[in-house]
């Protein structure tokens, strides 16, 4: 997998709520905890299979308690509201923090499909978040 990103850098910035990574290739992405939060790559938030994703709601304020590296190919953040099933390899850091403007315009529009917004309370079942990764 030698053509998979590799990071150089990882930094939590706890006041502004922002994940820093350094990539190999020279890049670097600062990526929102919420924007982690709300497309965390875990079976709770994708769901199975399409159709079963769960959006996530309330989340602008969430932060991250802790990061554990797993293998040479993850992190796995636990964040304060407790959620600490998602498994973010590098390459979906890479393209989340590449992609960060596409993300969170799909994700808004999921919102608004949905008749909710960004600082809603968490809703039991309300459709898609961020897509399937």
């Amino acid at each position: 997998m030698s053509d998979s990103p590799q990071p150089t850098a990882l930094t939590l910035h706890q006041a502004s709520r922002v994940l820093e990574i350094g990539f190999a290739d020279g890049k670097t992405f600062r990526i929102p905890f919420e924007l982690l939060r709300v497309c965390s790559p875990s079976a709770e938030v994708q769901g199975h299979g399409p159709g079963q994703e769960t959006l996530q709601t309330g989340k602008r304020n969430v932060g991250i308690v802790g990061v554990e590296q797993v293998g040479h190919y993850a992190i796995q953040p636990t964040f304060d509201d407790g959620h600490d099933t998602g498994l973010y390899t590098w390459e979906y850091l890479y393209r989340l923090g590449n992609e960060q403007d596409e993300v969170w315009a799909l994700y808004e529009e999921r919102l608004k499909a949905a008749g909710m917004d960004r600082d809603a309370p968490m809703a039991a079942k309300a459709g898609a978040s961020c897509g399937s990764h």
